[in-house]
């Protein structure tokens, strides 16, 4: 089949899908058959030669919307591509849409979002995570094998574990975020959602690397991810920090987490106890620093110089606070006060200096873990997909949706969530690998070899055929 034939079939799915799961802001068809129709002219010499990508709404696009998922962007077409667009260009995939997204990339359900709720595929009624679920529920439906997605505290993992697909964040400095929108800049990384995690490795191979325009960018070589996927994990070690596995865990994902151990042992690998004794502080200290950093960067949208201005203002303060007013949620508005609040004054030492400090503590249990073990195992979300507004009313209960995710974030360290079961009423559940610094090789092994050895062998309700 032609890749044109191959394009005009995901964009008819994508659009007969979308009013059902909400989980495209566009869809850019004319755009896309052109690709395509150049792509077919030309020899298949590329790596992602014709394969679709969807794209979450705050990472660039050139003349794409890209709203962050906000009314005070609503209008908003990017001027330049972000340094993974043009490499994902330029390796032949056509990106087809941007995906729906929490406001700014706050959150961890897709309620967030001003343009309404994605569902998840696996049942409607439910959350498919956040804040990137709009990209994931791209994936687990079948529209696209892979997607772009971004982590601040687990916003790639977290909707892969609940819509059963891939999610890998990579280590802090292996993709560039020029042209991803700032939330927390020292948190935020471009993560992948794949399929599996074949497809996963084929989008990191092509879009990461050193960029100059991005000074946090590692000049770090980056290996080919899909030439060591079927190495042989026997002999490697787990470690597995069971202080974690306490309470506020549903019994299904325990038990699924707790399977996935015992298949791991079972394909060769030694399990070992580790300590993460400074993990339990994580939801805290994320929420000191990410809403810090958030309240500066968000500062930039004022009325003045791009997306939304108030109208019938007459003065300079009247039009920045009725245009923050109107243009942000109520969740952004949250996150910008606690981290203004946090900066201020007299209360930096006592808060935001101190998270950093303890920050510092996480890292370095890290390093001491993977002293004794080359990957260490730990669910990926407490739960499975939670009914939509099972959680609005109560911030605290949706922040702990991210307890197993923010501590990689913190330390910089890339982790990634693989489907390990189902729960009980049909809903998928993913258990995490973390790994040491640029292990992402490591981790797209182990999950290519368990995800071969025990396939989940089950799809969404709503699935693009």
């Amino acid at each position: 089949m032609s890749i044109l034939s191959e394009i005009t079939k995901t964009l008819d799915a994508a659009e007969k899908l979308n009013p059902e799961l909400n989980s495209f802001l566009s869809i850019e068809r004319e755009s896309s058959l052109e690709k395509a129709d150049y792509l077919d002219a030309i020899p298949p010499d590329r790596k992602l030669h014709g394969v679709a990508v969807a794209v979450k709404d705050n990472i660039c696009t050139k003349g794409m919307r890209t709203s962050c998922g906000s009314r005070i962007l609503h209008n908003y077409k990017a001027q330049y591509d972000a340094t993974a667009i043009e490499r994902l260009n330029a390796a032949g995939a056509i990106i087809i849409g941007k995906t729906n997204m929490d406001e700014f990339a706050m959150g961890s359900s897709n309620e967030n979002s001003a343009f309404g709720s994605v569902k998840n595929p696996w049942d409607a009624s439910r959350v498919p995570g956040g804040s990137s679920g709009g990209s994931a529920v791209a994936v687990a439906s079948g529209v696209v094998r892979a997607a772009l997605g971004s982590e601040t505290g687990g916003s790639v993992r977290q909707p892969a574990s609940l819509c059963g697909i891939v999610g890998l964040k990579p280590t802090y400095g292996r993709i560039s975020r020029y042209g991803l929108v700032a939330f927390a800049s020292s948190l935020d990384n471009i993560g992948v959602f794949g399929r599996t995690a074949r497809d996963a490795a084929d989008i990191l191979g092509v879009i990461a690397g050193r960029d100059k325009r991005d000074a946090t960018s590692a000049d770090v070589p980056v290996p080919n991810y899909t030439e060591t996927l079927n190495d042989d994990i026997e002999g490697k070690t787990i470690g597995v920090p069971r202080a974690l596995f306490g309470e506020g865990i549903e019994d299904d994902v325990r038990d699924s987490v707790e399977s996935s151990i015992e298949n791991f042992r079972s394909l060769g690998c030694n399990i070992v106890d580790v300590e993460l004794p400074h993990a339990k502080y994580g939801i805290a200290v994320y929420y000191i620093i990410a809403t810090a950093e958030a309240s500066s960067n968000l500062a930039r949208y004022d009325g003045v110089r791009y997306g939304l201005r108030a109208e019938d203002t007459h003065k300079l303060r009247e039009m920045y606070f009725k245009t923050r007013e109107e243009g942000f949620g109520e969740e952004v508005k949250r996150r910008i006060m606690l981290g203004t609040y946090v900066l201020s004054s007299g209360y930096y030492d006592a808060y935001y200096s101190k998270a950093q400090k303890v920050r510092a503590l996480v890292k370095k249990d890290y390093a001491d873990a993977f002293e004794k073990c080359d990957v260490i195992l730990t669910p990926t979300s407490p739960t499975v997909a939670f009914k939509i507004g099972e959680r609005t009313s109560d911030p605290l209960a949706m922040y702990l949706s991210d307890i197993y995710t923010v501590s990689a974030n913190l330390a910089g360290v890339p982790a990634i969530s693989i489907p390990c079961g189902l729960s009980d009423n049909g809903l998928p559940i993913g258990t995490q690998l973390i790994g040491n610094f640029w292990s992402e090789a490591t981790l797209l092994n182990f999950g290519n070899v368990y995800e071969t050895s025990f396939p989940l062998n089950a799809r969404p309700k709503i699935f693009a055929e």
